[in-house]
């Protein structure tokens, strides 16, 4: 069977989702990648052969942080930011909708749609309150499962009020709220509720949130942060089957509209073996001493990026 692969390489983790022709979900792998963007990529490969020795892949496409490491390890036929990829499996899933809420493992961003035309958009890397990572860690301090962290949010039959506006206060708040006596279901209802005014304050400030309203993203798995967002919108959100890799679906979605009539770029299932080694320095070539990373295979350099001027880029391009 051919299919569509969408590698989605984050800070936190490394999704990849295969497609087939008619843009159903076939498989998907979620996992973390720890400090190593290759090997997790090489494993969620590896899953994916394992469980579908038969298929054929027609065309790669990746996206995320890591989506040029990722485009270069894999021979990808598309490279798209996450922004794209996210509106793009969003509308796959719901074709009408107008606003998209992803919160992932240290970022979180908010997608305007218009007549299927991204019209604005947000990010916010500074601050991780409401992230994956952020709620794994309240979960871990107050001995729950993050599993049960909706759930026990949902039970919150008076939710606390909770200040949001920093992870650091956040966790201080709930803190104080625990000595004085609140129910444990209250403050994490509460939290919810903080969380999704910081959202709102903070990447959705100023835009025009109107429905069909998505919500993806790993976040997305928390019942009391999708409450939440309908309670703070006064609207329904829709939260997909595969939520937590709707980049890696997107991606695939572009690799097969980029790969449509031409041989896929694609490296094949025996890169799950390649020595790949990266490795940087700094180049004196000017004043800017720009840091320029390289990536290897069985020692002939494959790619170079990070220089200004595209010296060395250039280079590797041209050979």
């Amino acid at each position: 069977m051919a299919v569509y692969l969408g590698v989605d390489v984050g800070s936190v983790s490394t999704n990849i989702a295969a497609l087939d022709a008619a843009g159903t979900v076939l498989d998907t792998v979620y996992l973390r990648t720890q400090g190593r963007p290759i090997d997790a990529i090489q494993e969620a490969l590896r899953q994916i052969k394992d469980r579908h020795p038969a298929l054929a892949v027609a065309g790669v496409g990746t996206t995320g942080s890591g989506r040029h490491l990722a485009g270069v390890v894999l021979g990808a036929d598309s490279v798209k930011n996450e922004i794209t990829a996210h509106a793009v499996a969003a509308m796959h899933i719901v074709p009408d909708v107008r606003t998209v809420l992803e919160i992932g493992g240290q970022d979180s961003k908010i997608i305007i749609i218009r007549n299927g035309v991204v019209t604005d958009f947000a990010m916010n890397t500074v601050c991780a309150a409401g992230t994956g990572s952020f709620l794994d860690q309240q979960a871990a301090r107050l001995g729950i499962r993050i599993e049960d962290f909706g759930r026990r949010a949902l039970a919150a039959a008076s939710p606390v009020r909770v200040a949001g506006r920093c992870a650091v206060f956040a966790e201080s708040d709930m803190i104080h709220k625990q000595q004085t006596g609140h129910r444990l279901d209250d403050i994490l209802g509460g939290l919810c509720q903080a969380l999704v005014r910081n959202y709102l304050n903070n990447v959705g400030k100023g835009k025009a949130i109107a429905g069909p309203v998505v919500f993806q993203g790993g976040v997305a798995a928390n019942a009391g942060m999708r409450r939440a967002f309908e309670e703070a919108l006064d609207l329904p959100v829709v939260v997909p089957p595969h939520h937590g890799v709707m980049g890696a679906i997107g991606a695939a979605l572009l690799a097969q509209e980029q790969a449509a009539g031409r041989a896929s770029r694609f490296r094949g299932f025996g890169l799950v073996d390649d020595p790949f080694r990266t490795a940087s320095f700094a180049c004196d070539g000017c004043p800017n001493t720009c840091e320029v990373v390289e990536i290897k295979l069985d020692e002939e350099v494959i790619a170079r990026w990070g220089d200004r001027c595209g010296k060395w880029t250039d280079s590797v391009v041209k050979e």
